[in-house]
């Protein structure tokens, strides 16, 4: 057998497509769109603290149908990086700073490569929250006041937790459906 064989060094991870992200380097890194919606498909949201398993890439369809028109591309990739650098609870993040630089950097690299600049824009900030609050009702059964979110209403979005393998197409369907 003569096959050739890759020397990886430093820090890449090996992805799904066979390419690898390199978080020294994520521009030059080969990574797909289905690299993308594979992993955000078997992340679960809240570190995985739902009473059902909820993805991020559910999360992030769900997303793309509640912005106003023209950010719906925007909000389906607005959590695209969390394929590579994981989905971090915020309450974590703050005591972690070097993961906010290396957050930041693969943000630009991965949201850059589908034509997108950061930062998020308001209108899909203002409905990734609308989204939190009705996730935590919906997949944490939380009553609990949230500042963030207390005052939003998100009554109008439904949670449907769907497994990863329907969650992962109907992120290609959508990214598909967005990109014509």
């Amino acid at each position: 057998m003569n096959e050739k064989v890759k020397h990886i060094v430093g820090p890449t991870i090996a992805l799904r497509s066979g390419a690898y992200f390199d978080f020294e380097d994520p521009e030059s890194s080969g990574f797909t769109i289905d690299d993308v919606a594979h992993g955000l498909s078997l992340i679960c949201r809240f570190t995985g603290q739902c009473k059902r398993f909820y993805s991020v890439a559910e999360h992030s369809v769900h997303a793309s149908y509640n912005v106003p028109a023209g950010f719906e591309m925007e909000a389906l990739l607005h959590d695209a990086p969390e394929a590579f650098v994981g989905d971090i609870s915020k309450p974590l993040k703050t005591l972690l700073p070097d993961y906010k630089v290396i957050e930041e950097r693969a943000e630009i690299a991965v949201l850059g490569r589908f034509g997108i600049t950061p930062p998020l824009s308001p209108q899909v900030k203002l409905t990734d929250l609308k989204m939190l609050r009705a996730e935590q009702v919906q997949a944490m059964g939380n009553q609990d006041v949230w500042p963030l979110v207390a005052e939003l209403n998100a009554t109008d979005i439904t949670l449907e937790f769907w497994q990863p393998e329907e969650a992962k197409r109907r992120f290609l369907e959508r990214f598909s459906q967005l990109s014509k």
